[in-house]
């Protein structure tokens, strides 16, 4: 009776064991959520809009929107420009070659002093194009997660300049990167968009910019245009700033300006379209040296703007202007550069067009770059009540600081505003603190304004002033513009450290619990015949720990997301050579535990060959890691076995797939349906390959089939396959069949008819993955199959942790291994294949299909490792998908 007894007392504990595994994920959720909540930063989008006839709380000196000062402009955005693309190499300590490559724009600055201007443009992370852009038009911070009426609509909902040009009756033609008709698809008189998904294109985007640009400049059916040029970004992305594209780009760059500029000095004549015009050549973003960009690093921040006004300004610009960095170029001329953030973009084009300020901008009419134009120095449209200043400076400071009056007005409504909807707002303390400088600067414009007009009031007032009152005003504007700045940055582009830290402490007191307990319930759950096989597996749950630690530690790492892939590959090598040695000392070696090793050699130079920006084709350049094997047996070889070598590992998968289908498929019409469908594909894929290789020689009719048919082929027999699979199981004969053959025979057709697809979008190497994954797949199994002998364990719910984290690691590597990186800065995962289909899917699938066939082929199932195909593709999701939906918010391309 008492053992019955003691059972009875241990039931309420096991009852107990799942509310237990409830309140540790509550825990992970919670953890989770403050994590998050410090790291994606929020902003409250309002869909407000100013109005041409705002005036509530306007002072009386700046009671209406700025006057405009040019008549058209012409932007020019080059994107993912660095600064060191158009500063003199002078100002760096070291040349590098692809500096001095814009001479066009160093000469304007270096002759033209009075109307051309370099600046150092600052960007606020994140710096991907579509958050820059939007930044750029709406004068705000976009952060990780902004929150809006339409979160899923690429079209910007808050106010903006693009709605104010066409609110007011300007017309807008823009050429180039679709983005803008993505973002503004109603605000264009005409239109020239191109698709920019293919990043590995340099060419069809410039080409049709420079296509309709010049004539363009000839019309005058626009007020506004825009050029938007991609070929440096794209250039950086597939070959890094140091090549030879990049250079070429740079100097196609500078002979297409020369032609814009002097197109505009032609037309600049007394009378003529381009007599007041203001030319702006300008970066979205920098980029690293390997073409990166998305962080906050120095490179990917800091871009570039050229300024050039058609029309002269007076000598008095230089006042406003400065020299606090000039320096000579090469050929002896002094260059003035300033610097500006791109966040005062917004503020200073709306106040040169004459168009209200978007209700959403923050930034601060930027001096330098508003008084370049000519108009802002103009005194005839001053208003008759006003009183003249003396001289060309007072004119022009009047004038600006009555458009930083406005200026300021707009932000103190905004943020007025946005404290009283947001439900993520600022601190008390911060507003009070904008608030006091606010009333302040408001306080002293009305003196300011008495300044200007000759009193003996005014100059007792001021006499013992060592600066004008005009300029004490524009000080104090800019003081309480410049502090919201500060407060938005602080709130909008700067994590909450304190979140991330409790959430991360949460989150590992969580696993540590959580290991415990797993631990205590393996003990309770033990047989009493296999309790001393828990001491001789606490060596390999050790080394997996360490392992997973190990990997945990890592993602620590400032550049970590540069090398994930070498050291998931790195660990993974560890954890065979381990393997190996254990199994040599032991006297138990098993093949596959050499096999796998050998594996990981070939997946490191995959990866290398993934992950490098050197390869164009099947050619790799001298400084390619993998070169000297190359260098071995001679490029043409090489090239030769790079093509032949995808057809042969394809023959090889499709082998084995065929037996695959063999073995795991039942139902006889089921089987040769989808045998006769993978077989057809394979042929359609070999075809497809070959007649993109130099090696082949074809006729035009078979290369076209090869290039354009084929792939649709394989497409359409895919999706023919699933159809008759899922038709099968729904009208099949399959209740006669065990429930183990039903779920392979199905999976077995399912998988089959993925496979072409897959293959097919991941390109010449998708063969060689798949490859390798099956194999790979094969010896994990047949690892773990040696693992519960050696225990001998007849309970088929324990698997080897080694294996589990060697799977874990396995299929990071085939990430990568697929030609993957997620280290771009628009969505990192997604690259083109055929027609730019995002290869994202396919590097999820790889590992399932992999792992299936080699269960299927091992002769036994092993339910186990079933779940971690599932967990995977959900590892795959959250790690790298989720990053990309939260920060662009729609799948363009790996810009």
């Amino acid at each position: 009776m008492a053992a019955p007894a003691s059972r009875r007392r241990r039931e309420p504990s096991s009852r107990s064991w799942p509310l237990l595994f409830v309140a540790i994920l509550a825990v992970h959720s919670v953890a989770i959520y403050l994590f998050t909540r410090g790291f994606l930063l929020t902003r409250t989008e309002l869909d407000v809009h100013s109005h041409r006839d705002d005036r509530t709380g306007v002072s009386p000196g700046c009671s209406s929107w700025p006057r405009p000062a040019v008549d058209r402009l012409v932007i020019v955005v080059l994107d993912a420009l660095r600064f060191d693309f158009v500063a003199p190499s002078t100002f760096f300590p070291e040349k590098q070659p692809w500096m001095d490559k814009l001479q066009v724009l160093q000469k304007l600055a270096a002759e033209e002093k009075n109307s051309a201007r370099i600046f150092k443009a600052l960007a606020d992370p994140p710096t991907t194009s579509l958050q820059r852009l939007k930044a750029l038009t709406t004068g705000g911070l976009p952060t990780f997660i902004d929150v809006g009426n339409s979160f899923g609509a690429p079209a910007i909902v808050e106010d903006n300049i693009m709605h104010q040009l066409v609110k007011n009756g300007k017309r807008v033609v823009m050429m180039g990167d679709d983005t803008w008709t993505q973002l503004y698809p109603e605000h264009f008189n005409k239109s020239f968009p191109y698709p920019s998904f293919n990043v590995k294109d340099l060419d069809t985007v410039d080409n049709g910019v420079i296509e309709h640009l010049l004539p363009s400049l000839r019309e005058n059916d626009w007020d506004v245009l825009i050029a938007h040029f991609l070929g440096v970004d794209h250039a950086g992305h597939i070959f890094g700033v140091d090549s030879t594209p990049m250079i070429q780009k740079l100097e196609q760059y500078n002979k297409i300006l020369e032609d814009v500029i002097d197109t505009l000095k032609s037309l600049s004549t007394p009378g003529g379209p381009h007599e007041n015009t203001l030319l702006l050549v300008m970066g979205d973003h920098g980029q690293t040296l390997n073409g990166d960009h998305g962080g906050g690093t120095s490179e990917e921040v800091e871009t570039s703007l050229f300024a050039w006004s058609s029309k002269t300004p007076p000598d008095a610009v230089l006042s406003v202007l400065g020299a606090n960095s000039c320096n000579f170029d090469l050929y002896g001329a002094e260059v003035c550069i300033s610097t500006m953030q791109q966040l005062d973009f917004a503020a200073t084009v709306s106040a040169l067009l004459g168009v209200p300020f978007p209700f959403g901008s923050i930034g601060r009419v930027n001096p330098e770059l508003y008084a370049l134009s000519a108009g802002t120095w103009d005194d005839q449209k001053m208003g008759v009540d006003a009183c003249t200043p003396q001289n060309d400076l007072e004119a022009w400071k009047r004038r600006y600081a009555e458009a930083l009056c406005v200026n300021s007005w707009q932000v103190k409504r905004y943020i007025d505003q946005y404290s009283g909807s947001s439900i993520i707002g600022f601190s008390a303390e911060y507003l009070h603190h904008v608030a006091e400088l606010y009333s302040k600067a408001q306080a002293n414009w009305s003196v300011a304004l008495r300044s200007t007009c000759p009193s003996e009031t005014a100059e007792e007032e001021f006499k013992a002033s060592s600066s004008s009152p005009l300029q004490l005003q524009i000080d104090a504007y800019s003081d309480f513009l410049e502090s919201f700045a500060k407060l938005a940055r602080s709130a909008w582009t700067e994590f909450d450290l304190w979140s991330m830290g409790i959430g991360l402490l949460l989150m590992i007191l969580s696993v540590i619990t959580q290991a415990c307990v797993l631990v205590k319930l393996n003990t309770i759950c033990q047989p009493s015949d296999q309790e001393s096989t828990s001491s001789r597996a606490i060596p390999k749950l050790s080394f997996a720990f360490m392992l997973v630690a190990i990997r945990a530690a890592s993602i620590l790492s400032n550049s970590y997301i540069l090398a994930e892939g070498r050291v998931a590959n790195f660990l993974l090598a560890t954890s065979c050579i381990a393997g190996v040695w254990h199994s040599a000392t032991k006297g138990n070696f098993s093949i596959e535990e050499f096999v796998f090793l050998l594996l990981n050699i070939f997946a490191r130079f995959g990866i290398e060959f993934g992950m490098s920006k050197q390869i164009a084709g099947p050619t790799v350049t001298k400084d390619h890691p993998v070169s000297i094997i190359l260098d071995m047996f001679g490029s043409s070889f090489c090239n030769g076995l790079m093509d032949i070598f995808p057809i042969i590992s394809l023959a090889l998968v499709a082998y084995i797939v065929l037996k695959f289908i063999t073995y795991a498929i039942y139902q006889r019409f089921l089987k040769y349906f989808i045998m006769s469908g993978t077989i057809l594909s394979y042929i359609f894929i070999a075809n497809h390959w070959a007649s993109e290789s130099t090696l082949f020689f074809h006729s035009k009719a078979i290369r076209d089939i090869g290039i354009s048919l084929a792939p649709r082929f394989v497409y359409a027999i895919g999706g023919f396959s699933l159809a008759i699979s899922a038709l099968c199981r729904l009208f099949g004969a399959i209740d006669t069949l065990r429930l183990n053959e039903r779920i392979t025979s199905l999976s077995a057709a399912m998988l089959c008819s993925w496979s072409p697809t897959i293959l097919i979008l991941l390109g010449r190497q998708g063969s060689f993955v798949a490859l390798i994954c099956i194999t790979g797949a094969w010896c994990i199994i047949m690892l773990q199959q040696k693992y519960q002998k050696d225990l001998k364990l007849d309970i088929i719910g324990v698997a080897n942790p080694v294996s589990v984290t060697q799977w874990s690691l396995f299929a990071v590597c085939l990430f990568y291994l697929t030609g993957h990186c997620p280290r771009d800065n628009a969505c990192p995962l997604f690259s083109t294949g055929i027609w730019g289909v995002p290869l994202t899917a396919s590097a999820m699938v790889l590992p399932s299909l992999g792992l299936i066939i080699s269960i299927l082929s091992a002769k036994g199932f092993f339910f186990p490792l079933i779940p971690l195909v599932f967990l995977t593709s959900f590892q795959f999701s959250v790690y790298h998908l989720l990053p990309c939906i939260v920060i662009i918010r729609h799948p363009r391309k790996a810009k």
